[in-house]
């Protein structure tokens, strides 16, 4: 199972990647291809979406069948193996977490960046007409 969470993280930081280079000032040299590129990109990453259930799905299963380990019986090494697994389900959480919220300020700054090029290219046509 480390493969999809090792997927799903360069997933999440490609999208980081992407989202930042959309919104840093100065790029406008680069700024067209790097919007036709994400806009491109916005549909192959939907398929984090459904990725991103089927991963909370198996953290819930795995949170529902872990043995508990509450009582005085559990010995140190179990409890240690039981902290590590709360642990480990807590950071794939947040990872999943991540990876949506960075598809949908991608997906929202993408639109804005686009409209944005639009009233730009109306603003220069306007002055030159007048």
């Amino acid at each position: 199972m480390a493969l999809e969470w090792v997927v799903l993280g360069y997933a999440a930081g490609a999208e980081a990647i992407m989202l930042l280079l959309l919104t840093l000032p100065g790029l406008d040299g680069i700024r067209k291809g790097l919007i036709a590129v994400t806009r491109n990109l916005l549909k192959p990453f939907l398929s984090i979406l459904p990725f991103c259930l089927f991963l909370l799905m198996d953290i819930y299963w795995k949170y529902e069948t872990r043995p508990t380990c509450e009582s005085n019986t559990c010995s140190p090494s179990e409890h240690l193996r039981h902290q590590k697994s709360v642990m480990k389900s807590q950071r794939n959480a947040l990872l999943i977490a991540a990876a949506l919220a960075f598809y949908w300020l991608l997906y929202a700054v993408t639109g804005l960046v686009v409209r944005v090029e639009q009233l730009k290219s109306r603003v220069e046509k306007l002055k030159r007409d007048e």
